[in-house]
């Protein structure tokens, strides 16, 4: 698979990470261990190098089955992890101190069998602590060799700002996809400006944009989609027309709905690189194919325009959820 560099940190990884959540957390039925392993294993052998996960997925689960998956080619590998919610539980709200922040990456190097995080996230921005503080906290890890790099997820313009003044920021984490288009507003301009670079999450929307959700779909009852407007039953008979779009230019191009959302992600910006997550293998081999796709200047004009007439209906978190995200 081609590689990216993500901003000007120098932060080599695959063009298409791995988003690994869903193997423990947020959409129903835990997968069973082994075959998480296995599937984190096959990315590994089609060429992906970057995984990403938290201390939030499970929480800690993620992180375990994460550093046993990779152990055998950790040097191979870039891993991100996150720190910033209250004994690892987002139910319980941020939880930024400094303090925290340490105990969390050493409990973080344990579970993932490693002597460095390669990527920090702070994974959403506490009202509590200053960023100037969350900063210099994860610049101290830094020098002592426990992490190579900071990064902010859902963070506002003016947060990465300050944040990159106090310790340079390598990554921002954050939805975007043909359905959530709004970091191109001002979020994107300012990594571009300070040359930080994009992991978008959720870029197939949820699940969404692949075609296989409809009207008819039913989650199971610990899935977090049931509590996202978006995905009520009104507002996915409503978003149906931006995957009939993604469709028409799936078939002209021999590929399918998820390999186009992902190729139009990867077409914006040589650093943004979008982490699709999956628990099964040949969704897994689909998504790592997008890599291969070269959407034509016709193609993304074609999308632009039909996209300027579809407007996206519900909110894409629960109101609890809309609270966390800074501005």
């Amino acid at each position: 698979m081609k590689k990216r560099i993500l901003g000007k940190s120098g932060l080599e990884v695959s063009a298409l990470g791995l988003g690994c959540m869903g193997l423990s957390f947020g959409y129903g039925t835990q997968t069973d261990k082994q075959e998480a392993i296995q599937l984190i294993r096959k990315a590994f052998e089609l060429g992906v190098t970057f995984f990403d996960t938290a201390e939030a997925y499970g929480p800690f689960a993620n992180e375990e089955i994460l550093g046993e998956a990779l152990e055998p080619f950790r040097k191979e590998v870039v891993i991100a992890t996150k720190f910033g919610f209250k004994d690892g539980k987002t139910a319980l709200g941020t939880d930024s101190r400094p303090a925290t922040i340490k105990a969390v990456a050493e409990a973080a190097l344990k579970r993932l069998r490693t002597d460095v995080i390669d990527l920090f996230y702070q994974h959403r921005v506490d009202p509590n602590v200053p960023i100037e503080d969350v900063a210099v906290a994860v610049r101290d890890l830094i020098k002592e060799g426990k992490v190579k790099h900071f990064g902010l997820s859902e963070a506002g313009v003016q947060t990465i700002r300050r944040a990159h003044a106090v310790q340079p920021v390598t990554a921002l984490q954050s939805e975007y996809s043909l359905w959530w288009r709004e970091p191109e507003e001002a979020i994107i301009p300012t990594l571009e400006e300070l040359g930080i670079g994009f992991v978008p999450f959720s870029p197939l929307g949820k699940g969404f944009l692949t075609g296989k959700i409809d009207v008819n779909t039913k989650f199971e009852q610990n899935d977090f989609r049931n509590s996202v407007p978006r995905f009520s039953e009104e507002n996915r008979k409503a978003n149906q027309a931006l995957v009939d779009l993604l469709g028409s230019i799936a078939k002209e191009n021999g590929a399918t709905n998820a390999q186009v959302a992902l190729a139009w992600l990867l077409a914006q910006k040589p650093w943004i690189v979008p982490i699709p997550g999956t628990t099964k293998v040949h969704r897994l081999e689909e998504n790592a194919g997008a890599a291969n796709i070269s959407l034509s200047d016709d193609d993304l004009k074609e999308i632009n325009e039909a996209l300027t007439t579809i407007e996206v209906s519900g909110a894409r978190y629960s109101e609890q959820g809309q609270k966390m995200i800074d501005r």
